[in-house]
């Protein structure tokens, strides 16, 4: 009886093992396909935002081969039935084409337009940066369409979040704000 039950153990422990094993490059995939991207159409050549099936990823990368699906994409449902030719962009940079890094690309070395303070790295436990547009009101990048980033970068400008907070609330509430000089600091 105590060889049946090493000889079961033994089996049990291969079995968890091979599962681990084969675990990790799943869990690898799940993790480097998920979160919206963006991409340039090969129908259109204009930008799109995409999601990939990274379940489905991860579980061909579990059995054997990842394979790329998507799961949802800007330009559907009218052009749903598409070849999904622009998942070679992401095969190719999958990190790259994440709509957070194309973000932090665009922010990295810009100063805040009111406060002259540099933007900094993005974080994302962070207050996300926020953008100035041609009609002088702020808004946050994550309220904008992913699709519409390039565009909208190259009208707007960056400004940080405590200047955001603070140029929205003189919008909305103007009766609230006075405007005062600046005056010099004095030292009792």
């Amino acid at each position: 009886m105590t060889l049946t039950l090493l000889i079961t153990f033994v089996v049990l422990i291969l079995a968890v093992g091979l599962f681990i094993f084969r675990a990790i490059p799943g869990v690898r995939a799940y993790f480097d396909y998920h979160g919206k991207r963006l991409v340039t159409c090969p129908e259109t050549q204009k930008p799109a935002a995409v999601d990939v099936a990274a379940g489905e990823a991860a579980v061909g990368a579990f059995l054997s081969e990842p394979t790329l699906r998507l799961k949802d994409c800007s330009r559907w449902p009218e052009r749903q039935g598409c070849g999904q030719d622009c998942l070679q962009q992401i095969e190719a940079e999958p990190e790259n084409c994440l709509v957070w890094k194309v973000v932090s690309k665009w922010y990295e070395g810009k100063n805040c337009v009111f406060c002259h303070k540099p933007i900094g790295p993005l974080h994302h436990l962070d207050h996300a940066p926020a953008l100035l547009g041609p009609d002088f009101k702020t808004s946050e990048w994550k309220d904008l369409r992913p699709e519409n980033l390039p565009g909208v970068f190259s009208t707007h400008q960056p400004v940080c979040w405590n200047c955001h907070v603070a140029e929205s609330f003189r919008r909305v509430h103007p009766e609230l704000v006075t405007d005062r000089a600046a005056e010099a600091r004095r030292i009792w």
